[in-house]
Formats: structure tokens, sequence, C-alpha cells
């Protein structure tokens, strides 16, 4: 499976995260939020003009920025 960004998702997509590719404080960020390597994702909707996307992670939705969710490696499931 080819690996792609968070943010090249479409809605209703699920994937995998596979790794994170973010400084520091961004990264420690996604960890508390519960983006972890491994971990299953859904892709809820991308909000128009380059909005933020909403993401599922088990029962938590969240809310990131479009260059955030482009640092975010997944494989689609």
């Amino acid at each position: 499976m080819p690996s792609i960004t968070l943010a090249q998702l479409h809605p209703g997509d699920t994937a995998t995260i596979v790794a994170i590719h973010a400084e520091e404080a961004l990264h420690q960020r996604l960890l508390a939020l519960g983006f972890r390597s491994g971990k299953q994702i859904e892709l809820i909707r991308k909000a128009s003009f380059s909005g933020p996307l909403q993401v599922r992670i088990g029962t938590t939705d969240i809310l990131l920025r479009r260059n955030e969710a482009a640092k975010i490696t997944v494989c689609k499931a």
C-alpha cells in the first residue's frame, strides 16, 4: 500500500497512521490527542477553501489544519 498524507484523504476514508513528521511541539500535541503509529483514523469532512479537516480517532473528533494533516503519513485501509 502506498503511503499518503492525511490531507490527501477524502471524507469517509479510513486509514492507519504510519508516521508523524512534525516539529516537536506539534508532535507532542498530536500524541496527546491520540495520534500514534498504527492507530486507525477516519476523515469525517474537509472544510472548503483549504479550511480544517475533521478527523476521528476512536470516538474522538479532532479538527486539524491542512498543513498539520500534511505532516501525518497514513496508509489507506
